[in-house]
């Protein structure tokens, strides 16, 4: 752990407010959580990102008119949302809306028409955020349907087959899988059919194919272009910068769809391609690396979410890794930056705070320092 690493408070947007006046005088701090007042989870951080000893990439000019924000304040500049919907296009750009691709046929519009404002499940309290991603869906064992796969997250769930010949797929992932468990205190009030239609229902899981916890680390880069080219200039070097960087320090880069296998004796072997090899070494950490579409903060790119699965362990392979479970949201990001982000995010669980622009834990509290 880097010597300039130190704990400091990361605290749910939603008790900020009241905990302003409250000055800190210990070092050992605790992350409040509105559903686990006594749970203590300390977050070590370095101010800044190190300087890079790689000759990384040059930093792309930005168009004209469009430069990058150094000034503005990033610390909370994330939307709140319970949970991220990444749908697996294949594609680098679309359009600014994206759920106006191929005339509003796609599963983002779908699920905007369900969870968005006057939807059926709309829900102010469980916000539900639709993302396209560049990541290639999974090909089912009849190659001529319309597939699509998706990523659920800060679950880390992976949906391989979600066909396009039906409204049923796409009933079954928001009823099994995207609405809450549990509803918000403040629906009380509701009628009990009103409040049933809200909540989740298992049932429905078992209606979608070979759904499996994702074992990968997820770096997600904006890449959406077609709402703003700052992102769309910034986020393809810095894809390259962070497949290069990865496997530098022991981690494989996964690419292709990912393989699900079909008989049952290896249902649980769900993988990818690590660098062309047909597996990932065993107990060696795998990450895939993405584009998707609006984030916000385009002023701010690039725009980086690292998501570090459940699973992962530290470093040295002893111990449960620091951020395991944590989505990390960081702006500014150049490519001299993504070799610090790999050994201090992913490898060794700090924060970088001149970048961080907030967090989601488990339990989908939303950070910020």
């Amino acid at each position: 752990m880097s010597s300039m690493a130190h704990h400091i408070l990361l605290r749910p947007v939603s008790r900020l407010a009241a905990r302003r006046s409250q000055k800190v005088a210990t070092t050992q701090l605790r992350l409040y959580s509105a559903r686990a007042h006594d749970s203590q989870r300390p977050f070590t951080t370095v101010p800044t990102c190190p300087s890079p000893t790689c000759e990384c990439a040059p930093t792309p000019a930005m168009p004209d008119g469009l430069p990058i924000d150094h000034q503005g304040k990033l610390n909370g500049l994330i939307s709140s949302y319970a949970e991220q919907l990444l749908i697996c296009t294949g594609r680098n750009d679309w359009p600014s809306r994206i759920e106006d691709d191929n005339s509003g046929d796609n599963l983002a519009a779908n699920l905007k028409e369900l969870f968005g404002r006057g939807g059926v499940y709309s829900d102010p309290f469980h916000n539900i955020s639709t993302l396209n991603a560049s990541f290639p869906p999974s090909i089912p064992q009849r190659a001529e349907l319309v597939n699509s796969s998706a990523y659920l997250l800060p679950s880390f769930k992976y949906v391989p087959f979600l066909p396009r010949v039906s409204f049923e797929s796409v009933e079954a992932l928001a009823k099994g899988f995207l609405l809450p468990e549990r509803l918000h205190p403040m629906h009380d009030t509701l009628s009990p059919i009103h409040r049933d239609r809200l909540t989740r229902k298992a049932a429905y899981q078992s209606l979608l194919y070979r759904v499996s916890d994702v074992k990968d680390i997820l770096v997600l880069i904006c890449g959406h272009g077609g709402r703003d080219m700052r992102c769309g200039v910034m986020a393809p070097v810095l894809r390259d910068e962070f497949e290069a960087q990865l496997p530098q320090e022991g981690v494989q880069v996964l690419r292709g769809p990912v393989e699900v296998p079909m008989d049952q004796q290896n249902a649980g072997a769900i993988a990818g391609t690590a660098d062309g090899e047909a597996a990932a070494v065993v107990g060696s950490p795998t990450a895939r690396v993405g584009l998707i579409s609006h984030i916000g903060g385009h002023k701010f790119a690039g725009n980086v979410i690292v998501y570090l699965p459940p699973s992962l362990r530290s470093s040295d392979g002893t111990t449960k890794h620091p951020l395991a479970g944590h989505g990390i949201w960081y702006g500014r990001v150049e490519p001299r930056h993504v070799q610090g982000i790999v050994q201090e995010t992913i490898r060794q669980g700090n924060v970088i705070a001149d970048m961080f622009r907030g967090g989601i834990t488990p339990d989908r509290e939303i950070l910020r320092l």
